[in-house]
């Protein structure tokens, strides 16, 4: 058998060759075309990647946290709107289909999803309720066999293209946070309708959109978790979200990194290469320790996770400082390219437009901040 770093070590080198060899020649082509890459997808099914985070008994791989984590890292290092959507599917997509959906529910949607047949989208974001969920006012009516939903979502990742969505809704608005439930719609249900996909500065192969609930019935066992207990759903895969992030991070992160080291060793001013010249090594080093530094943080909490421990403020932490760190390489990444960085036929370009979708999803910084401080304030 096995043991664990030995797993984790092949993994990562078949997600870092597929990604050598499948991704990056033509990660371009599918950042200009901002067309859903469904044949790199099916690809990453096929490996068992979209089933990693569940059991063989429901169709999945068998992994677990870590491993789902260090394949989003790699995909993200070739082009993070697919490790993105990737992670959508592993996670927030299907997590609530697989915990509360039925049998015949997992046989319909939850198997198809993990071998690339149908895609699952997650629904939070309102235009009045991002990070205020107290706010939501997709609401959910109960009728004698089942619910009727009626409201709107926006910045919904896959929205366009989800064959079903996990949604949050308000039950009774009398009771705040309380009132919160998730329901299961399928996209085929009647009064479901969606925006054109949103235009986007980075990560354009995402597809995004507004999605709308016009009087569309759900049976009873859609409901997803026990009525009064909706926040449960989010909260179980919270910690992971943001660790998830993390690791799309760091995999932004030595894109920018490697890129930058890269063209350090070729450019030549002055009569030596620019890798050579202080200034420049000082970017270096401080990718690198940034790189380090989210490594331990995000792995440390991959592996809490595995083993069932608590770690929602490590994950914030984690969370805030790989994609800072990444906005950081970035940004740096574009003044060691110079003039060359403002092109387009340089990646660096795509890796700065790319770190704006690290800053929102699974908690702005603003808030994570103060979520954090807390934990050392009370």
């Amino acid at each position: 058998m096995m043991a664990r770093s030995d797993i984790e070590a092949l993994l990562r080198r078949i997600m870092a060759r597929f990604v050598d060899e499948e991704v990056i020649p033509f990660a371009r082509e599918h950042d200009e075309s901002g067309e859903f890459p469904f044949d790199l997808f099916k690809k990453i099914a096929d490996m068992g990647i979209l089933g990693i985070r569940y059991p063989k008994k429901v169709g999945g791989s068998g992994g677990n946290t870590t491993l789902y984590c260090i394949s989003v890292e790699e995909l993200a290092r070739g082009l993070l709107s697919l490790g993105a959507t990737t992670a959508m599917q592993c996670l927030m997509g299907t997590d609530g289909l697989y915990r509360y959906g039925t049998k015949e529910m997992h046989e319909r949607y939850l198997r198809p999803a993990m071998r690339g047949e149908k895609i699952g989208a997650f629904q939070l974001t309102e235009p009045e309720a991002g990070s205020d969920l107290g706010n939501v006012r997709t609401r959910a009516t109960k009728t004698e066999k089942g619910w009727v939903i009626n409201g709107m979502k926006t910045w919904s990742t896959s929205g366009p293209i989800g064959h079903f969505h996990t949604v949050l809704t308000q039950t009774d608005l009398n009771k705040g946070l309380r009132g919160l439930m998730f329901f299961f719609i399928p996209a085929d249900t009647p009064g479901f309708s969606h925006s054109k996909r949103f235009d986007l500065l980075g990560t354009r192969t995402t597809q995004m959109s507004e999605i709308y609930f016009n009087n569309c019935y759900v049976p009873d066992e859609y409901m997803l978790g026990e009525l009064g207990r909706g926040l449960d759903v989010l909260l179980t895969i919270l910690a992971e979200i943001r660790v998830m992030t993390a690791a799309l991070a760091i995999g932004l992160l030595r894109a920018a990194m490697d890129d930058s080291i890269r063209y350090c060793k070729e450019r030549v001013q002055f009569g030596k290469t620019i890798g050579t010249y202080q200034l420049i090594q000082a970017k270096i080093t401080n990718m690198a320790v940034n790189l380090e530094a989210s490594n331990l943080m995000c792995y440390k909490v991959t592996h809490l996770i595995d083993r069932g421990v608590s770690c929602l403020n490590e994950a914030s932490m984690a969370k805030y400082f790989a994609t800072e760190s990444a906005c950081s390489a970035a940004d740096e990444a574009t003044r060691i390219f110079g003039a060359y960085g403002y092109s387009m036929e340089y990646n660096v370009q795509r890796y700065y437009r790319d770190n704006r979708f690290l800053l929102y999803g699974g908690g702005t910084h603003e808030v994570l901040q103060t979520t954090i401080a807390r934990q050392y304030l009370r």
